[in-house]
């Protein structure tokens, strides 16, 4: 039964995505998962997307985790890197700023239109189409690109610790440069600008 895999398979919080399920038909599962929710069983977050009801210690009603679902939707669609986070919350993250964010930003290779608004359970999430395909090897150079994109609008930091902060990012996030150097043409000549502002010329030439 599609429950018992269901029961099996995810914890409380989980986003459950009908692509992930074993089904007979696609026409079987839809009427499954509607059994089930109109029995309580699940509820449904999103159109395709469900998760299994739970109470909170507190007595009230749980809710999916909204980090899970952007993690299986845009970021590892597919048990694949296929994204990262991006705008002020990957600026935020880094400690270039302490402005908190108000939306989630994610870049990724789900996104069908340059830029997308979507209103999850009450969190905001704007997804942008890439420069470029994104996969394991480059995520991390477009990543960065993204960063430089925005790094004069956000940081709160001196000139000396933003180099500093920068070279422990690019360390940290293992920054390759030859991708880097590949993707740069592609962006605005103002992420050039911040790469040479942020003491990162060496790694370019």
């Amino acid at each position: 039964m599609v429950y018992d895999y269901i029961v099996e398979n995810y914890e409380k919080g989980d986003p459950i995505f009908l692509n992930e399920l074993p089904y007979e038909s696609k026409d079987y599962l839809r009427q499954e998962m509607k059994k089930l929710t109109d029995e309580g069983k699940l509820e449904r977050l999103y159109n395709g997307v469900y998760y299994l009801p739970y109470l909170t210690i507190l007595g009230t009603e749980g809710r999916v985790s909204i980090e899970r679902y952007i993690e299986k939707k845009y970021l590892n669609a597919g048990r694949r890197v296929s994204g990262y986070i991006t705008g002020l919350q990957l600026v935020n993250r880094y400690g270039f700023t302490t402005q908190n964010p108000a939306c989630y930003e994610v870049c990724s290779n789900e996104a069908t239109t340059k830029q997308r608004k979507q209103n999850i359970d009450g969190n905001i999430i704007i997804v942008y189409k890439p420069i470029a395909e994104i996969t394991k090897e480059n995520s991390s150079a477009l990543q960065f690109l993204d960063l430089m994109s925005v790094i004069d609008r956000y940081s709160e930091l001196s000139a000396k610790e933003l180099k500093k902060k920068l070279r422990r990012y690019v360390d940290v996030n293992n920054v390759d440069f030859a991708q880097v150097r590949k993707y740069l043409p592609l962006c605005a000549d103002k992420v050039f600008r911040n790469i040479y502002e942020g003491g990162l010329m060496n790694e370019l030439v």
